[in-house]
């Protein structure tokens, strides 16, 4: 009789629940310590494999010969110079190429013959390594701002166009039908519901565009050194290679990844995540929050 009266949902005492806020807070949480984590143990694994490594010690520097140069980086305020150019350079140019591929975006998907025609050159120049646009650009522009922005646009740009065509692609044809009926003109349609629509997909193409950019702009810096042009972050890497400087090759590289990784967990992931709560969806392993 005990058991049934326990088995009994209306006579069990209720189960604590956690509430939607503390849900919340340990995803937010999660998605921050998760990351830390990670990295972490890849250094510890990094660590305990140049100790057992037979290389020598400038051929397989451990974290510690590493981290050993940041001080001095520092102190020089080089690499806080570097970073901050590299940077600026990045958001700058970023934006430029989201305000340039937006309107093509638009103008392909209404344009049919258009699209046809320039749809697959768009395609291929997001397949083109962005490195390859380095020689045409200096010979252009020389040793100057122009080359690293131009390299930066070009690696940024297609993404994001082809990121919007794909949201657009996915939108049902029944909003546009539901625009006619309701008397949208062709701009309004696109910008309350084309646009609004397109949004998973146009946030996906912004996402891999700053990724081409942050690409394209290393692979512009690492070549395109002296002129008139800042030093950036690409630029103290050439000179851990000119100096032959192992560890200060690995900081620099460790830095990228740390500005590539704060961008994603500052920016990208939020904004993601918001989309997906305003739309009633959510990731896989991912909590709703309330």
């Amino acid at each position: 009789m005990t058991a049934l009266i326990s088995s009994n949902p209306l006579t069990a005492p209720p189960v604590a629940r956690r509430q939607p806020g503390a849900r919340q807070r340990s995803t937010r949480l999660g998605s921050v310590f998760a990351p830390l984590v990670a990295i972490v143990v890849l250094v510890a694994i990094w660590q305990i494999a140049s100790w057992a490594s037979p290389l020598r010690a400038d051929l397989f520097p451990s974290p510690v010969m590493v981290f050993q140069k940041l001080p001095a980086l520092l102190a020089d305020g080089s690499l806080v110079s570097a970073t901050a150019i590299s940077l600026w350079r990045a958001l700058s140019g970023y934006v430029i190429a989201v305000l340039i591929a937006t309107p093509i975006a638009l103008i392909l998907a209404h344009w049919a013959a258009l699209r046809r025609g320039l749809g697959p050159l768009v395609s291929a120049m997001q397949v083109l390594p962005s490195i390859a646009w380095v020689p045409a650009a200096i010979i252009l522009f020389g040793l100057s701002d122009a080359t690293i922005y131009t390299v930066l646009l070009l690696g940024a740009i297609p993404s994001i166009i082809n990121g919007l065509l794909s949201g657009v692609d996915m939108i049902p044809p029944q909003y546009r039908a539901l625009s006619q009926v309701l008397g949208a003109s062709r701009w309004q349609h696109i910008i309350h519901v084309e646009l609004p629509a397109a949004l998973p997909g146009y946030v996906g193409g912004l996402r891999q565009g700053w990724a081409f950019a942050w690409r394209s702009l290393m692979a512009a810096e690492l070549i395109a050194v002296g002129g008139s042009l800042a030093p950036g972050i690409g630029s103290l890497l050439q000179r851990g290679r000119d100096l032959a400087d192992l560890p200060l090759v690995m900081l620099v590289i460790l830095s990228i990844l740390l500005v590539g990784i704060l961008i994603e967990l500052l920016i990208f992931a939020p904004l993601e995540r918001r989309l997906l709560q305003n739309r009633g969806l959510a990731r896989a392993g991912e909590e709703k929050s309330g």
